[in-house]
């Protein structure tokens, strides 16, 4: 019974929004209809998923180019030099057209042709792109966080016998991040915005949801200011998060000046 209250009080409450958004020109009448509605909350969750995939994939990726960046193989180094001026420099969206249309293809291909499938799909390669994409100006941060290190820290580390792979795993990498981090939290925020590139490649996120609404209902106005919403939901969260870790991580003394 209280279950049953509760259902028909969501219902009028829904209802009684709809009436109130259509008396100033807003459309959300496809919140009564069962599809739509759960196409609309599969977009959301779908969205919240890809962000969350690609900012752990993001700091992995940042992490090993950084690591790439400072090996003593001048060729690594050449490689991650080479990917991360590429990605920095060309459209995300392009970025993500060549994976798909170019690289995908060629996969599907060559594992058609020795019978198999391609289990790269496109929300993966959403995520791949972005990963790279924003894990390159992750590196790009950690690597100026390294030169802000004070040269003391770095001899006092050498005279204790901190091998070089100590120093940088205890040492230098906790002290560069917290250094690194407001733009590592900027880049996070573009990310966060970048993923609404999903829709594409017909990756069901809450802009191509949004998008096959509409097509129906003609409501783009009021589906928009929604994905606007949503997605400055997300944003002002990662931004209050990555405050909340520099606060964190703060060093009394440390990176003030």
């Amino acid at each position: 019974m209280a279950h049953a209250v509760c259902v028909d009080s969501g219902v009028v409450e829904v209802n009684a929004f709809i009436e109130r958004a259509a008396h100033a020109g807003l459309d959300y009448r496809f919140l009564l209809d069962h599809y739509d509605r759960v196409s609309f909350i599969d977009g959301i969750a779908l969205s919240i998923g890809l962000v969350m995939a690609t900012l752990a994939g993001s700091a992995l990726v940042g992490v090993v180019l950084l690591v790439a960046l400072r090996s003593q193989s001048a060729s690594i180094a050449g490689v991650a030099r080479g990917v991360i001026e590429l990605t920095r420099n060309t459209p995300t969206i392009v970025q993500l057209y060549c994976a798909f249309l170019v690289l995908n293809t060629l996969i599907t291909q060559a594992l058609h042709a020795h019978g198999a499938d391609n289990p790269l799909k496109p929300f993966l390669w959403v995520v791949i792109v972005l990963s790279i994409n924003k894990g390159a100006f992750h590196a790009e941060a950690l690597r100026a966080g390294f030169g802000a290190l004070p040269r003391e820290t770095l001899e006092g580390a050498e005279s204790l016998g901190f091998s070089r792979r100590a120093r940088f795993w205890s040492i230098e990498l906790p002290l560069a991040l917290r250094t690194a981090l407001p733009a590592l939290v900027n880049n996070a925020v573009e990310l966060v915005k970048a993923s609404a590139i999903a829709s594409a490649i017909a990756v069901g996120d809450i802009t191509y949801q949004s998008i096959m609404i509409w097509t129906q209902r003609d409501n783009v106005l009021a589906l928009m200011l929604l994905i606007l919403l949503f997605f400055y939901a997300l944003t002002a969260l990662v931004n209050v998060s990555g405050r909340w870790i520099e606060r964190r991580l703060s060093v009394p003394g440390y990176g003030q000046g």
